[in-house]
């Protein structure tokens, strides 16, 4: 059975020394991994996986050509939402500066990822996770934990009715099926930001350009699917592909935070120092080579939220040196297997809907206390 390792057990946070709060506590780590050289960009690592994955795309649009206008195309909808994933995960990485430090670099293998290859907008996606990164679950800072079809704390479920009553009160049984949406859902958004008068592209060239690639995307993926595949088909494969890439999606970000602590629900959570901020919000998931493939290096999301720039293949290798610090820190580091992972992040969503399953919805602004949240987090 698979176990939660949290070093220390504490119900909660540990206050941190005056002088840590301004950023001391990170400091020496930091210091660390610099001398372990794991900051170093690995650019080889990164052209061998791109070239890689563009290959495997190249090979199922051919297994496409090849099976022709059939039925028996379908599986193969399965390697391509695999393949997709990785170039999401690319598309992540370049977005944080982690395949090189040349910013042009970075911003043209995003965009020909996460533009051309997925259909989603770069600057949305870069506005959207960097508030993420700044403020992690921060009901009131971070956007992937404010109230949405998914709430995330209970006062969050205060007059919510109907359609929207029903997700949250089921929102633990419904969230994998949501994350079908998932592929979906991250297009029509960055095109909504993409639109926006005060959306993230700042420029008219920002704008042409991103559009432009969108919109290749959209014209190229229709004009191979229906070249290759009869319309009903075309249009079978491409929703099976859509939906199997936000499940692979919901599945790499879903444990990540969810049922781990928030700053806002500490009086002195919003001075927390970068290394209490990104750790106590923060659950990695233990694996192997096959773990951190699937999962895109994001199952070390402690290492990866302290050093948001380091190369993916170097995260593993940072683990021992932020666990031992967070250890001598007196710091909770979070980890555990594959399954409970998700068990715990669902566990934690099905707490939250509770109040609209009893009747008793707390009034808004109100929310469960550090101590809850502990236990809720372990009982789930």
């Amino acid at each position: 059975m698979s176990q939660t390792t949290v070093l220390p057990p504490v119900a909660a946070p540990p206050a941190a020394p005056a002088r840590a709060r301004g950023g001391s506590e990170f400091t020496p780590l930091l210091r660390t991994i610099r001398e372990q050289g794991l900051l170093a960009h690995r650019p080889g690592w990164y052209a061998r996986a791109i070239v890689l994955n563009l290959l495997g795309i190249a090979a199922v649009v051919a297994g496409l050509a090849l099976v022709g206008p059939s039925w028996w195309a379908l599986p193969l909808a399965v390697p391509l939402a695999l393949l997709s994933t990785r170039a999401a995960f690319v598309a992540h990485d370049a977005g944080h500066a982690q395949i090189t430090a040349d910013r042009g670099t970075s911003r043209a293998v995003q965009l020909v990822h996460a533009n051309l290859l997925l259909g989603m907008s770069r600057e949305w996606w870069n506005d959207k996770h960097n508030r993420h990164h700044a403020n992690p679950n921060h009901l009131d800072k971070d956007p992937d934990v404010a109230a949405d079809v998914l709430v995330f704390a209970e006062h969050q479920t205060a007059g919510r009715t109907g359609l929207r009553g029903f997700l949250t009160r089921h929102q633990a049984a419904l969230f994998f099926p949501l994350t079908t949406l998932e592929g979906i859902a991250l297009k029509v958004y960055g095109i909504q930001g993409l639109l926006a008068k005060d959306g993230p592209c700042r420029t008219r060239r920002e704008r042409l350009v991103e559009g432009g690639l969108l919109l290749a995307h959209f014209a190229g993926y229709a004009t191979l699917l229906l070249t290759l595949l009869t319309p009903a088909q075309a249009l079978v494969f491409a929703l099976l592909h859509q939906m199997l890439l936000g499940v692979h999606l919901g599945m790499a970000f879903a444990p990540n935070h969810k049922g781990m602590d928030r700053p806002d629900q500490h009086e002195d959570g919003d001075s927390w120092g970068h290394l209490r901020r990104q750790v106590l919000t923060s659950r990695n998931i233990r694996g192997g080579a096959l773990t951190d493939w699937f999962l895109g290096g994001l199952n070390y999301q402690v290492e990866h939220h302290l050093f948001p720039s380091m190369p993916r293949p170097n995260l593993r290798l940072a683990q021992p040196a932020v666990r031992a610090h967070c250890a001598a820190l007196g710091v909770p580091y979070t980890e555990t297997g594959f399954v409970d992972s998700y068990r715990q992040a669902l566990g934690h969503l099905h707490e939250v809907g509770a109040p609209l399953r009893s009747g008793a919805v707390p009034p808004a602004g109100e929310g469960t206390t550090p101590g809850e949240l502990t236990l809720s987090a372990r009982r789930s």
